[in-house]
């Protein structure tokens, strides 16, 4: 009988963020040259986000960025291009940060605090 420890929420994001790098959101404005990645469900996502983001819930993300999945999304398909990911509190983005640094993606950045975070300092939303 294999026998296995109880993790924990903060134990996988911990393990996250020794592979993913974590911006603040004051380091946001200077990622121009990065896209965002809004990992929230749909129904998150649609009551406002980021302007510019584009949603890819955290449960599909692995499907949308494989590459041979049928519906894989062929805006992932490259590896190298940089992405910055945000969910409501940064917990979801650190892992779906590490899960697409194990997908091969080179530039993958987790902005912590994410959305909570962003809309306490009233910065611009779209809907």
């Amino acid at each position: 009988m294999l026998v296995v420890m109880a993790k924990s929420l903060h134990d996988y994001v911990q393990a996250a963020l020794e592979v993913v790098q974590e911006v603040d959101i004051d380091d946001l404005p200077g990622l121009t040259d990065y896209w965002v990645m809004d990992v929230r469900e749909p129904d998150e996502f649609a009551e406002g986000h980021i302007p510019g983001a584009r949603n890819y819930p955290r449960g599909f993300l692995e499907v949308r960025a494989d590459l041979e999945h049928y519906k894989r999304d062929p805006a992932l398909a490259d590896r190298s291009q940089k992405i910055v990911l945000y969910c409501g509190g940064g917990h979801r983005s650190a892992l779906a940060a590490k899960v697409l640094v194990e997908m091969g993606f080179t530039d993958v950045l987790s902005l912590k605090g994410g959305w909570t975070e962003y809309t306490s300092r009233g910065l611009p939303v779209e809907k």
